[in-house]
């Protein structure tokens, strides 16, 4: 089987947790691991997670991308997670998930990865698992201490989910 890990990362944050992720569906999924950037396509997969970092309470605009270049070093990139999903054909009956990377504070309103999987149900993907938020310590990061233990974790878990709907079928 397999999956496309495609991420946006602004900070870095957001990549090591998509490596995590692809990390732990490698064992079981073969798997692309792609920047939004590269405009990777997701036909002939079976399993879609798309993850990108929270701002201004969703995924990443023109305009936010550009307030974070004020915040610190970016990386290079025009496209966000938001303009690959608005731009992807229909992705009928694959499975998806999508996740993000957000500030550790309690209460903190807005997920990117909510607003992905929203994308994603819209263009016809079948919800694997809810969103996962994994948490950073301040805007620019780092990543929280065990976030990419998780991350891994929550990969192997949409790893065995599929598996388990597949022989449902």
């Amino acid at each position: 089987m397999r999956a496309l890990v495609v991420y946006e990362s602004v900070f870095g944050n957001t990549e090591e947790i998509a490596r995590a992720v692809a990390a732990g569906l490698s064992e079981t999924f073969e798997v692309t691991f792609a920047d939004v950037n590269s405009m990777p396509p997701a036909f002939g997969m079976d399993l879609i997670v798309a993850g990108g970092p929270t701002h201004a309470f969703g995924l990443s605009r023109p305009s936010t991308r550009e307030q974070a270049t004020r915040q610190g070093t970016v990386r290079p990139g025009a496209v966000g997670l938001r303009e690959y999903l608005d731009c992807s054909p229909p992705l009928t009956d694959i499975r998806a998930a999508a996740f993000d990377t957000k500030v550790n504070k309690p209460r903190m309103p807005g997920s990117a990865a909510r607003k992905a999987q929203h994308q994603l149900r819209r263009l016809g993907c079948r919800i694997v698992l809810p969103a996962q938020s994994f948490f950073v310590s301040g805007t620019t990061g780092p990543l929280i201490t065990g976030e990419e233990k998780r991350a891994r974790d929550w990969g192997l878990a949409l790893a065995s989910t599929v598996m388990a709907a597949q022989h449902k079928v």
